[in-house]
């Protein structure tokens, strides 16, 4: 069996648990200061990984490259696991889990403003099953969810798509478990940054006096306890380093193609974990968006299909001709 197949099922296995893994200790800590914990400990454990990929492209890393990976850190990794975090107070894990899981489908539509990327209809048709998936899953008539818990989801959704395309070209140029790597460490640095700036006693007055008293005078080593400690070793060594590193492994073993398998099993196997672990009910309803976002993931993947189907007789063709 290729090994790349046992790296894609073990990616997918920490990233469908990942919801329920935050969901035990989100009461726990301050959201940002689970964040820099996870991120910080997941980038030390990815720079093996990071420098093989280095190597592997030739590629150095400067003071210019370091600016990159400190925006892209922020974006995708401050900002929209901020929302992340925050949305798992207000929503039950396994609607984050499956309204998360339509990011990339959004990455289709910011690849197509901000890289000039080509968009089929296909791409077209899976966006508007995903929005539709979205509104199945949420009911907005009958809903009886929190719509702040929605919105930031749906909030981290957007800016995590836009942190994959944003790390596109930085992906090819210095692999894609590099790029991971040094945004991981340049977003935990960030985040210790804003945690001491919100000890500032003026700064901390105006985050209360604006109804944002999470963000006041933010905690870094509070809520650790012998009960917890085990789950929080998960979070920051399986799900974030684990699941990271075993996702690029299976890509680079395999293809593109088959490490997107993990996007396609994680709508269902999360919300299953959720409901078994949790104990969590899955109503009819989302059980039908998640029925959607398969089939659009399906629908979105129809034009690399075609591609791989065209290009493979042609090469099939190139090594016949090139062994007579």
């Amino acid at each position: 069996m290729n090994r790349g197949y046992i790296f894609i099922f073990l990616a997918t296995i920490f990233f469908s648990s990942m919801e329920v893994a935050l969901k035990t200790v989100a009461h726990d800590f301050n959201p940002m200061q689970l964040n820099c914990t996870r991120f910080l400990v997941g980038g030390l454990l990815l720079i093996p990984f990071a420098l093989r990929g280095l190597r592997q492209h030739g590629a150095k890393i400067t003071a210019a490259a370091w600016k990159g990976f400190a925006w892209l850190g922020f974006v995708g990794l401050v900002v929209s696991m901020m929302f992340y975090q925050m949305s798992i107070l207000y929503a039950p894990a396994s609607v984050v889990s499956v309204l998360f899981s339509c990011n990339p489908v959004l990455v289709l539509a910011f690849a197509y403003l901000i890289l000039r990327a080509d968009i089929r209809p296909q791409h077209i048709t899976a966006l508007v099953m995903e929005v539709m998936a979205a509104l199945v899953i949420i009911d907005p008539l009958h809903t009886t969810l929190d719509p702040v818990g929605i919105t930031l989801v749906l909030l981290s959704a957007a800016t995590f798509a836009l942190y994959a395309v944003l790390g596109k070209k930085q992906c090819a140029r210095y692999s894609g478990v590099a790029v991971t790597c040094f945004s991981c460490l340049a977003a935990s640095v960030e985040m210790i940054v804003l945690m001491l700036i919100s000890h500032i006693p003026a700064v901390a007055d105006a985050l209360q006096a604006a109804g944002l008293p999470m963000f006041a005078a933010m905690p870094f080593f509070s809520g650790y306890t012998t009960g917890n400690l085990l789950n929080v070793l998960y979070i920051c060594v399986f799900v974030t380093a684990g699941g990271y590193a075993c996702y690029f492994m299976g890509m680079e073993a395999t293809s593109a193609m088959q490490g997107s398998l993990v996007f396609f099993f994680k709508p269902v196997l999360a919300p299953i974990l959720a409901m078994l672990i949790l104990g969590e009910e899955i109503p009819w309803n989302m059980w039908a968006g998640i029925g959607l976002m398969l089939v659009a993931s399906v629908v979105s993947m129809i034009p690399t299909w075609e591609t791989i189907l065209a290009v493979r007789p042609f090469l099939v063709d190139r090594i016949l001709h090139h062994q007579h």
